[in-house]
């Protein structure tokens, strides 16, 4: 549908109008459960911004992460970070403050979440196809240069912007309201099934990648196992690092396609689903995802979890020494303090004494 100027689109109302034609006001959060969520929210999004930073902080110090792999995890990571400032601006802008939106705001608020899920699902399909590369051609990694994995990741972000601000360039329901879907008031059913059955075909494209490079992965380790007498530790390498990826596939897939499936059944105008009572537990399931990412980052590969462990206590050490230091300083402050207090009292007595024995 394109956006017109045309006087039967109401561009100028707030969200309670579209909610209200949505039935959307009868499964709103109450104050108790939204102050409720709002806490453990924050709590999880502190959490996962912290942790991604760690995440994209050791890829940047650790000159063993400086491969193509570790810089997609990076993005990867990223993503998961703006995934986080979306949920906090959502939590802040849901229940009763969420009516009063405006459409421009409410389309910022929904494309920040389309923009962090299409890029983590843009960085999980070219991570899958450089794991595929590396893999075939019997290295650890690619041989994908600097400048290739720059313009890898200038694209997941370009695709994954424009895929988030697809609705308010014109794919929406504002001018016909009766295609308005239930979920998202503002989006047409035509886009959230275009929107759910892409996100799922790139599921199973994925899924079916990974299974080929594990399956010739182990069947490779099997052949040099049987030809070979020494360690193989080294020939473990590539098949932690596919696990790891495996590991993040399998959780994000989990934790969205619920999501997916009922976006569907709301595309589809499913009258007999109730979509709406699906709504808050498959937002706790995306935050969850992105909870899980840094934590399977961290479990997974050892490096990563040394080189972590070393940051945090480099912040740790940092803020001590800033802590002695300005315990130092206030010592040294009250001692030169006391020591003047000291020199002044003894001034005093002496001109005192003088005093005394003139008169």
């Amino acid at each position: 549908m394109k956006m017109s100027s045309h006087d039967s689109c109401p561009y100028n109302q707030r969200m309670g109008f579209f909610y209200n034609r949505s039935n959307i006001t009868s499964t709103e959060w109450d104050q108790t459960q939204l102050i409720l969520v709002q806490c453990f929210g924050s709590i999880c999004c502190g959490f996962i911004l912290v942790a991604n930073v760690l995440v994209i902080t050791a890829v940047i110090t650790n000159r063993r992460f400086h491969y193509p792999f570790y810089y997609l995890l990076s993005n990867l990571a990223a993503s998961d970070f703006l995934a986080g400032i979306a949920y906090v601006y959502l939590m802040f802008n849901t229940g009763k403050v969420s009516h009063e939106l405006s459409v421009q705001v409410y389309f910022f608020r929904q494309g920040l979440l389309d923009i962090s899920l299409s890029a983590s699902l843009a960085n999980l399909l070219v991570i899958a196809l450089e794991r595929y590369i590396s893999v075939m051609n019997c290295k650890i990694h690619s041989n994908l240069t600097k400048r290739r994995v720059t313009l890898l990741i200038i694209l997941v972000w370009g695709i994954s912007i424009f895929m988030g601000t697809v609705p308010y360039l014109g794919w929406n329901c504002i001018c016909s309201l009766e295609l308005c879907s239930k979920l998202a008031p503002l989006f047409s059913r035509s886009y959230l099934i275009f929107w759910s059955v892409s996100n799922l075909v790139l599921f199973l494209i994925m899924v079916s990648i990974y299974l080929r490079i594990y399956i010739y992965v182990m069947r490779k380790t099997v052949v040099l196992k049987a030809h070979t007498s020494g360690s193989t530790n080294h020939k473990r390498t590539p098949i932690k690092l596919i696990k790891t990826v495996m590991t993040v596939l399998g959780a994000f897939v989990i934790c969205w396609t619920p999501g997916l499936v009922v976006l569907l059944l709301d595309g589809l105008d499913c009258q007999r689903c109730e979509v709406l009572k699906f709504k808050r537990w498959l937002l706790l399931l995306a935050v969850l995802n992105s909870v899980m990412n840094p934590i399977i980052y961290s479990y997974k590969d050892e490096e990563m979890w040394t080189t972590i462990k070393n940051l945090m206590r480099c912040v740790c050490s940092g803020t001590r020494r800033q802590r002695s230091s300005k315990a130092n300083i206030q010592r040294n402050s009250a001692h030169e303090t006391s020591t003047s207090l000291k020199e002044n009292t003894t001034e005093d007595s002496k001109v005192s004494t003088q005093e005394m024995l003139t008169s």
